[in-house]
């Protein structure tokens, strides 16, 4: 039946989008907007797959991918919070250096191979590598934490309003810190997922736009866990079943047009964001993108 190896491929697919948009969600939640997710992605991705390649270790994989995404994201903390710097201009600026120090330090990995993640089957469901469970769980745990947890309602508080949380003593710029990072530890732990999972090699630019849909993801769910797992899984099941029914020889269509589809749902999404009023709707973050200063 080719419905289960075709849904399992869809699971492979949305794994890296959701990890990398349920990070980029709780940055956005206490209020910074970071940009540069396609970057750290990448860089996740090429010094994921370098410490797997010289160590033989998946695990260690996995945690420099991590690593990777939390120096990208701290560099970009270091310039938005402190400095007050802009956090657009940041994030771009973040996405073009990424992508140019990946394609340097992945100089002499392209073309080679990986063993990929080993799969763990589970009682009743598909067999899946331990990233993709991950990506399950990490939805139901981040709602709770923030629907139910004193520190997940004081990070909504400080991304609703940092100075009235300021002025309750929240330490605002610290825990702004504490989001980004995790942050970009996910987007790292995406990167790494898509050079030991999903496809276990190195290629220059091999995150393809991921990390834009990851930022688009957060706003089509509207800033909570459940709907940005659930489009993540659309836009992974748009991915593969184009190409599945234009492999069966169903759709006739230039096969560009089906791997662009994406990407332009990534645009309308971002377009209908920027065009006014759609943000107050989806109840985004008061203060998403605004810089924080305290005066006293």
């Amino acid at each position: 039946m080719m419905l289960v190896p075709l849904l399992a491929t869809v699971m492979t697919a949305a794994t890296p989008l959701a990890l990398a948009a349920l990070g980029e969600l709780v940055t956005e939640r206490a209020g910074v907007l970071n940009l540069g997710v396609e970057g750290t992605m990448l860089v996740g991705a090429v010094v994921g797959f370098a410490v797997m390649a010289s160590t033989g270790s998946h695990t260690l994989g996995v945690l420099a991918g991590c690593a990777a995404g939390i120096a990208m994201s701290a560099l970009f903390a270091a310039l938005t919070l402190p400095l007050a710097a802009n956090q657009v201009a940041t994030g771009l600026a973040l996405t073009v250096f990424g992508t140019g120090l990946s394609a340097l330090l992945g100089q002499h990995y392209t073309g080679r191979t990986v063993a990929p993640l080993p799969r763990l089957p589970l009682p009743g469901l598909l067999h899946q590598d331990v990233l993709v469970y991950a990506s399950l769980a990490a939805a139901p745990l981040l709602a709770a934490f923030l629907q139910r947890t004193r520190a997940g309602l004081v990070l909504r508080a400080v991304g609703e309003n940092a100075e009235a949380a300021h002025q309750l003593g929240t330490r605002v710029l610290r825990l702004r810190l504490a989001a980004v990072l995790f942050g970009g530890a996910m987007s790292g732990l995406g990167g790494a997922y898509l050079s030991l999972a999903y496809t276990p090699l190195w290629a220059e630019g091999m995150t393809a736009g991921r990390g834009w849909i990851a930022l688009a993801l957060t706003v089509f769910g509207a800033w909570r866990p459940w709907r940005v797992l659930g489009g993540a899984y659309l836009f992974g099941g748009i991915e593969v079943g184009g190409l599945y029914l234009q492999g069966s020889g169903a759709l006739h269509v230039p096969p560009q047009l089906l791997a662009a589809i994406p990407y332009l749902a990534t645009v309308v999404v971002l377009a209908w964001v920027s065009a006014g009023g759609a943000a107050r709707r989806l109840a985004a973050p008061a203060a998403l993108g605004k810089p924080f200063r305290a005066l006293g």
